[in-house]
This record gives C-alpha cells, structure tokens and sequence, in this order.
C-alpha cells in the first residue's frame, strides 16, 4: 500500500461558495484549512467560542456554545439564510458531530450525526464494534467516582485507561496492577476535570493492552466506499506507561495481507458506526491474532502532520476534505518515494526557553523541513496532561527504513530549553 498524491477535482468559484468551518477557538487544523479554502476560491465563516480569541477570523466569526447544539444549530441556520453555506466541516473530534447536525439542516452532504458522535466517543465506539464482530480489546466503562474492585473484577493485566473524548494520547496511560490503575484514575481525573460534559467527567474506559506494533491509516469515505491515502508504520515503540505517538512513515513494510486486512477493519468500522463520507483517520494494533481498532475517527490526521501527504502542487489534504464536504469529485494516484513526519515529543516540562541545534538538524540528510510551531514562553507539558506537540521534522527518501534513520538523527541534534514553572500556592 503506497502513498498517494492528491488531485481534486475542484468547481469554478462562484457566488456564495462558501464554507462553514466549525472549530475550537484553539484548533491547530483552522489555518490549513483557511489556506485550503483560499486556495479553492471559497470564503470560510468559522463558528467557534470567538469572543476573547487572538485569532482574527474566529473573533470576526459566528460566536456559538460548541456545547449547545440546538442553541449553535439556531445561529447557523440564520446565518445561512443570509448567505448559503456549500460545505460543513468539523476541524476536531469535538466539533464533527456539531458539523454533521449542521450539515444534515442544510441538505449538505454529511455523514449522519449519530455516526459522527460514535467515532469520537471511545465508550460508544467500543460498544458499536463489539456488536459488529470487530476485534476490539476486552473493555468496561468505569465510573471515577466509585470503587476499582467491584467494576473491574476479573479484568485482565496489562490495561490501559483513557479518556472518552481526548485525542493525541493525552489521558492515555498503561497499569500493571491495581495499584498503577488506581494511581492512573487520579491523574486522569484532573486532566478531564475541565471537561463540559458530566458524564465525561466522571467516566474513563479501560482495556486490555494489546502487545503489537502500531499503525494509522488514513483515508477518506465517498458514499460510503473507503479509499486509502496512506497506512503510517509508527517504528517508535508505544509500550506506555505513556503513548507518545512520534514518528509516522509511509509506505508501510507491512506484508500485503496484513495492509489488506487493516483496510478491512477501518471499512468494517466505518460501516458499524454509519459513516458515509468525508476524511478518515484510525489507529489500530496489528499482532499475529489480527488488526485491532483503536479509534476511527470522521476528521483528518490534521494540522501540520497532514503535510507528509502534500504532494508539492496546489492540492493538499485540506482541500480534498473540503471538496468531499461540497459533493465533488476526488481522485488519488501513486506517489513513489517514502515520507515520514515526528510529532517532537515533550521529554521535559518548563517554559519553552529556546531550542538549540536547530541548523544542525536541518541539514540532516533527507531532512526536508523543520517547523518549530510554540514560540518562546509557551509552556510545554509532556504527556499524559499535555496535548501539544512543540514542532514537526519532516522527510523523504527511498525507503521507509531511510526515512526513520532520518527522523532519529535530526531529533537527536535538537535541544529544548526550559526553565521551570513557578505556581502560585493557593492560601
């Protein structure tokens, strides 16, 4: 299975084309999809929380609570009636269920609301693929404010807790016993504190490790029938306690059968859940048993990762995606030499201070570019509490086993400088 290179076939611009892109104030996917939308001659309207936001286009933007559908559904629906919208977009997993209700009022193409909440709620996600026949680890909702014994009784060892709706691993932790789950339930508890959502709050899913290397596809849904864009060997090793997810490289060195059976599941998965249309990104286990779903969600990989699938022209992810989300026509073809991509990981948590060797790194043989993304000042926070990734590398070569060698040795030149972080004490 190769990567591919995109070519979308885009309409004309033409009067009222425009796009309603629905984000999280903080979203790091808004800009590239802002790009892609100029690109393609639309106009975006966000709808987000914009009333304090530092970014122009969301303070200028339609103010909704992202938590209010039916409050949020209301502006929308006023908004269009001044001028139509083409497309809908969620940018994250917590917006994609507002955008398919959005969608569906305005006779846009969508995938169905309920199939879009199921991919990005882990609980409900377990559920529906267990009762399609889908190989998923033994799982239990628990409840964080009761018990362990009683609710886990029996359950197997190694496990791993997460979040119901978190992505990029944070939350996510591995336990070896008892004493571990019940260290890991507390850590958890603060990180989803915040959360708006009650049940949200009080839940978290546990799981059966499952030992086997690691991989992400990513597609995208026309009408039901999955096209792969790339499957992602991820080389690093993600054993826990924390899940960092750093390098991805395509083409896979997986054999054709298991790169087969992988594509399998995530259709399986997208038929059990209902999608129908629109980007795909999963994650899965492989081992000798079979492919195991992790997560299917109904959003790109997103942000600057989606650079690995650029293909140097004018087409990118983002204008694939929105050009499924207005009904138009896609194709893919072939491209012929490996890529890969490190999401740098936080080693050490302080106030970003600066980040030394960063020539050296990029002259790095293979090395195509070096993004450095959170500025001086900017506090980084290593999993399991963090979310942000502080830059991508970058690279391409002509092979995968040369591309990670690549990735491995321009990490290994960089140094960030922190300085700790002092908090005020509460009295």
């Amino acid at each position: 299975m190769v990567p591919v290179e995109l070519l979308v076939a885009v309409a004309a611009a033409a009067v009222n084309h425009r796009l309603l892109l629905i984000a999280q104030p903080d979203s790091y996917r808004i800009a590239p999809y802002l790009k892609a939308a100029k690109q393609m001659g639309l106009d975006v309207l966000i709808a987000s929380r914009g009333e304090h936001s530092l970014i122009s286009e969301v303070h200028d933007g339609l103010h909704i609570d992202l938590n209010d559908i039916e409050q949020s559904l209301t502006s929308i629906r006023r908004e269009a009636q001044k001028t139509p919208f083409s497309a809908v977009l969620g940018t994250d997993d917590s917006t994609v269920e507002l955008a398919a209700c959005a969608a569906h009022e305005l006779g846009l193409p969508h995938n169905p609301p309920a199939a879009a909440r199921i991919s990005c709620r882990k609980d409900l996600a377990r559920a529906h693929l267990s009762r399609a026949g889908c190989p998923v680890p033994v799982h239990v909702l628990i409840d964080l404010r009761q018990p362990l014994d009683q609710q886990l009784r029996g359950f197997p060892w190694p496990c791993v807790i997460k979040p119901l709706n978190m992505s990029a691993s944070r939350g996510v932790i591995r336990a070896n016993n008892k004493i571990e789950l019940s260290a890991a339930c507390l850590r958890i508890k603060g990180i989803i504190a915040a959360s708006n959502d009650d049940f949200e709050k009080n839940h978290a899913l546990v799981e059966e490790y499952i030992d086997g290397v690691e991989v992400a596809f990513e597609g995208f849904l026309d009408n039901g029938r999955l096209t792969t864009l790339a499957l992602f060997d991820k080389p690093d090793p993600l054993i826990g306690p924390y899940f960092e997810e750093t390098i991805y490289v395509t083409p896979s060195i997986l054999d054709h059968e298991t790169q087969a059976r992988i594509q399998r599941r995530v259709a399986q998965a997208c038929d059990c859940y209902g999608l129908t249309t629109g980007a795909v990104h999963a994650e899965l286990r492989v081992n000798e048993k079979d492919a195991w779903i992790l997560e299917v969600a109904s959003r790109t990989i997103g942000g600057d990762c989606a650079r690995v699938l650029d293909n140097g022209s004018d087409c990118n992810l983002e204008q694939l995606t929105i050009a499924l989300a207005m009904g138009q026509s896609v194709k893919v073809q072939s491209s012929s030499d490996a890529r890969g991509v490190m999401m740098i990981p936080v080693k050490k948590g302080g106030i970003l201070r600066r980040v030394e060797g960063l020539a050296n790194a990029r002259n790095t043989p293979n090395i195509e570019t070096i993004e450095i993304v959170l500025r001086e000042g900017h506090e980084l926070i290593p999993l399991p509490e963090g979310n942000q990734y502080p830059g991508y590398i970058f690279a391409r070569g002509d092979s995968p086993y040369e591309v990670t060698a690549a990735l491995h040795a321009a990490y290994s030149k960089l140094d960030f400088v922190v300085a700790p972080v002092f908090k005020m004490r509460q009295m």
